[in-house]
């Protein structure tokens, strides 16, 4: 891959860059759960942020800006691998619903229509998909 990308010019070697920051990234996230030392996130942290100010592309100099402004929260994620992803997908959820319904009627239909929403999982039976 790394030849083929070497071999487009300016364009591969943008996207080999981004590549490879993604891997630090990706890197620096498999630390999740293992209880690392600090050192090692300190380690991984500043090879992934010495990357994207070098490779000199704007969009991986605002994505390493990204990481340090959400640091403290990453970090944690890091130490206790606990997320509120869930409940970003449930707000994710109500958001879809309520720009389909076009807004709600009333309070009572609005809490009903959540509450239908964010449980289609739990009800296989009445949607198979």
């Amino acid at each position: 891959m790394w030849n083929t990308l070497t071999d487009l010019g300016e364009p591969g070697l943008t996207i080999l860059a981004a590549w490879i920051a993604k891997e630090e990234l990706r890197a620096l996230f498999a630390l999740a759960g293992t209880h690392p030392d600090r050192t090692v996130i300190a380690h991984r942290l500043t090879k992934f942020y010495t990357w994207c100010a070098s490779a000199g592309i704007p969009e991986l100099e605002r994505l390493a800006t990204t990481i340090s402004t959400w640091w403290p929260c990453i970090e944690a994620f890091l130490h206790t691998k606990i997320t509120n992803a869930a409940s970003e997908g449930y707000n994710r959820v109500v958001k879809l619903d309520a720009r389909n319904a076009y807004g709600y009627r009333n309070p009572t239909n609005q809490r009903l229509r959540t509450r239908c929403a964010t449980t289609r999982r739990a009800r296989g039976c009445l949607n198979p998909a």
